[in-house]
């Protein structure tokens, strides 16, 4: 902008701001008022009077009291374009009204960016806690896991000694079966034995049958023929031959060997027979109480499979239990890393509109000063013309109205101006703080410093 005053001439240059963010402009303005020639914004030129150059020449030309009759054109002309720049000043104001609003939403909103990000989350502190937990939990599943550790060994040697204690049974079983069978094989030879010396006994009851019939039958004879010799010699002869006597010796001693192999066969037997019973019943409680026994050790080893199976029954639960609780806490650390990136990006955002704005601001202190400039160019402008035309009587309301309405704008340049130096918030600085935990223990911790 230049304002010179050179030989009564006066010269107005207005360049047009342009603002990146709203595409405002003010178009280029110059004007030029000279005595003689006059020139306005839209380059119309037109003399009505002419120039003065010395006070000899005002001496002896007397003074021309005509009126142009192009004045009354020019200043319909003027009033034109100064209605059309009012004109443009309003809608200046429209537009910088409508910015106000945009920049009123756009502090709303960083407002609220701002409360938000003000807001201090507990995510540390709640993953802290329950990274706590589970470890306590860990612990106490670990101890739990070492008792029944610790059990399950026991009651595995309990019933190595009772599986060796059964097979020792069963080996000693298997061994009095085989005596068993062994002594009742010799009572199966005594049986025989005795069968043998029965059928001996009865064959020499035949053959002792046989012998006393056939000397029967030889006496007999030899009766029948003493009986048919004529001569009778008596001899006193001793040789008398008792076969009767004989063969009841005969018998009666085979009789008695009978009788004493049959007595001590059956004495044997019943003997053999009595001890293998004592034996057999010794054996049977014996067996009795190893069945006892084994019965109760196998319903120790189910009882125990079973405790076992609900151990690693728990202890699987537990594990999956474990595993739940790690992916959860897992997922609550990406849930807050997910968090502090979206506000990180939120005040990224919130910095860039903060940035924008500022922007803004600045191009408005721009277009603020230049409109003040070029207000206050347009107040000389109209005073002057006040001053030179001398119609105050005339023009002064209209010109009065321009006045206030470049009053009005000033006022609301000022107002604008105000507003944007109280609506840029200060800055404060923010501490991001990142920890990642695994198992209850820090994995990863960073921080950093972040202007909001």
């Amino acid at each position: 902008m230049a304002y010179n005053r050179n030989s009564g001439a006066r010269t107005f240059s207005s360049r047009s701001y342009s603002s990146p963010g709203n595409k405002m402009s003010v178009s280029r303005v110059n004007s030029a008022y000279f005595p003689g020639n006059r020139t306005g914004p839209s380059g119309i030129s037109a003399s009505w009077a002419t120039p003065v150059s010395s006070a000899g020449i005002l001496l002896s030309n007397p003074p021309n009291t005509e009126i142009d009759p192009r004045f009354h054109q020019i200043k319909t002309q003027e009033k034109e374009e100064i209605k059309g720049l009012n004109n443009k000043f309003a809608d200046f104001i429209n537009k910088v009204r409508h910015l106000e609003q945009q920049n009123k939403v756009l502090e709303t909103r960083l407002k609220i960016m701002l409360e938000k990000g003000d807001y201090k989350s507990n995510i540390d502190q709640i993953v802290a806690a329950f990274g706590n937990n589970l470890t306590s939990q860990r612990d106490r599943l670990s101890n739990d896991r070492d008792k029944l550790e610790k059990e399950l060994a026991r009651t595995k040697a309990l019933v190595e000694d009772n599986k060796n204690k059964f097979e020792d049974e069963i080996n000693r079983r298997t061994q009095l079966e085989n005596e068993f069978v062994l002594s009742k094989k010799d009572v199966d030879e005594g049986y025989l034995q005795k069968v043998d010396l029965e059928n001996t006994v009865e064959s020499l009851m035949d053959e002792l049958a046989f012998l006393k019939q056939l000397y029967d039958e030889e006496i007999r004879e030899l009766q029948s023929q003493i009986n048919n010799t004529a001569v009778t010699v008596e001899m006193d002869n001793n040789r008398g031959l008792d076969m009767k006597q004989i063969v009841e010796e005969v018998k009666m001693q085979y009789e008695g060997i009978a009788v004493r192999g049959r007595d001590e066969a059956e004495q044997w037997y019943k003997n053999k027979v009595d001890d293998m019973a004592a034996e057999a019943g010794k054996y049977n409680q014996d067996l009795k109480g190893v069945k006892n026994e084994i019965a109760e050790m196998m319903r120790l080893i189910q009882r125990l499979n079973s405790e076992a199976e609900g151990l690693k029954n728990r202890r699987a639960n537990l594990e999956m239990a474990i595993g739940e609780a790690e992916e959860r806490g897992q997922l609550a650390v990406s849930d807050a890393k997910n968090r502090v990136s979206e506000l990180e990006a939120a005040l990224k955002s919130a910095k860039q509109a903060m940035a924008k704005q500022v922007r803004e601001y600045q191009d408005l202190m721009n277009l603020k000063l230049a409109l003040e400039i070029e207000i206050a160019t347009y107040r000389k402008l109209l005073e002057g013309e006040e001053s030179r035309l001398g119609t105050h009587q005339q023009g002064g309301p209209r010109q009065d109205s321009q006045l206030s309405a470049i009053d009005q704008l000033d006022g609301l340049v000022q107002s604008r101006s105000l507003d944007l130096s109280r609506a840029a918030p200060p800055k404060k600085a923010v501490l991001i703080k990142t920890i990642e935990t695994r198992n209850g223990q820090v994995i990863s911790e960073s921080s950093h410093f972040s202007e909001d």
